[in-house]
């Protein structure tokens, strides 16, 4: 009888499994880099990462730490993580200690340097009540942009916020909605200015090998037939490959999994 469990529950897996790799092949994969683009040299060139000591955030603040064309890093943040201490070590890193994500008077000077956001900053909805939830995940993001917008205009500038898959206003759970409101309104505060504005819709987010075990490689393997798994490394190179191309991403594009797959692909072709 147990035996008949578990092969059922292993079935079960199987078909689950192979059922989310047929769909991410049919559904993802809407934009993709043009060849020999138009680039801004200086997109990158200061960067501001929030969210660097999570999963997601760990490897957007390890992708900018790597990048050659990035001269500065700002991390905002409400306490310290060891890629954090490295980064400050060599003095690349900045980090700034903030309590407040709806208050950005003090660093008023820091934004009007800034070329990139990486915005990592995020928690899950399970066990959270919904006002908490839309408070991170909607005023946070757009408390930023304001006063970002307030302090600078002059492009490139690129606002990236890795929202997750599923996310949408149309979607039926709230934090799908919560997080396409918040896409929508800081695409529309961006309009008519320097800023673009990016939602990141991606898949499973792999975390960076220090923090990965064989588990998550297997993981990952089985997740990359259909594109629903990018590493957050190549998360942060596909924001500086948009970034960049500020003729050919227009504000408010929704970047899905295998979207930022293949610009990560492009910015990799294009180091030396």
């Amino acid at each position: 009888m147990l035996r008949r469990l578990l092969l059922a529950v292993v079935a079960a897996l199987v078909l689950l499994i192979v059922g989310l790799n047929l769909w991410g092949l049919l559904t993802l994969g809407t934009l993709e880099p043009q060849p020999n683009p138009v680039l801004a040299e200086e997109a990158n060139h200061t960067v501001m990462v929030f969210g660097a000591t999570g999963s997601v955030g760990d490897g957007l603040l390890k992708a900018a730490m790597l990048a050659p064309e990035v001269d500065t890093v700002y991390a905002v943040t409400r306490r310290m993580s060891p890629r954090l201490e490295e980064g400050q070590a060599t003095g690349r890193v900045k980090v700034i200690m903030h309590e407040d994500f709806t208050d950005y008077a003090t660093l008023s000077s820091q934004l009007a340097e800034v070329n990139t956001v990486m915005w990592g900053l995020g928690t899950t909805s399970i066990g959270m009540d919904e006002d908490t939830y839309r408070w991170i995940h909607v005023h946070f993001p757009v408390a930023f942009v304001t006063a970002w917008l307030d302090a600078r205009t002059e492009g490139p500038m690129a606002f990236h916020y890795v929202t997750g898959m599923g996310t949408g206003e149309e979607e039926s759970a709230q934090w799908a909605k919560d997080k396409g409101r918040a896409e929508r309104e800081v695409s529309e505060m961006a309009a008519g200015t320097g800023l673009r504005t990016f939602g990141h819709r991606s898949g499973w987010v792999r975390p960076t090998s220090e923090y990965a075990n064989a588990l998550v490689y297997f993981g990952e393997w089985l997740a990359t037939p259909g594109h629903l798994v990018i590493r957050g490394t190549d998360l942060g190179r596909a924001m500086f490959e948009i970034s960049a191309r500020v003729e050919e991403v227009p504000n408010g594009a929704l970047i899905d999994n295998l979207d930022a797959i293949r610009f990560a692909e492009a910015y990799r072709q294009r180091q030396p």
